[in-house]
């Protein structure tokens, strides 16, 4: 499941003028996770509600302060894994369009890839 340019107003960077003022940011996820069943019985409760989703990403994106791209998508990431055992794996992508550098690109973007670790239970003997 994609769920693309998700766009929020964010007080995140390093300076403290953006943490203050704001500006917006977008986020793309990409959750990788087994559909068949929702797809072969129509039941949304064998997948996940993408409403619930974002909602998630709002509360990060805007109720939140970050210094860090990084630290921002490491959030996301870890909340959407923690709060949704259904994701197998998750690609989060988030764009700050405007940074405060004078040169000319269309912003940038930190990508990560995370995915769920299961925990192996250790026997004793």
């Amino acid at each position: 499941m994609k769920m693309d340019r998700m766009s929020f107003f964010g007080k995140h960077g390093v300076f403290e003028e953006e943490r203050k003022l704001g500006q917006r940011w977008y986020v793309d996820l990409d959750m990788q996770m087994g559909l068949q069943e929702a797809g072969l019985y129509d039941d949304l409760n064998q997948s996940i509600n993408y409403a619930l989703i974002h909602e998630t990403v709002r509360v990060i994106m805007e109720e939140e302060s970050y210094l860090l791209v990084e630290a921002l998508a490491e959030r996301i990431a870890s909340v959407l894994l923690d709060s949704y055992a259904r994701i197998e794996e998750i690609t989060v992508r988030v764009t700050k369009p405007n940074p405060p550098f004078d040169i000319r690109f269309e912003g940038v973007t930190m990508e990560i890839v995370r995915a769920r670790v299961e925990e192996v239970e250790r026997g004793e003997g």
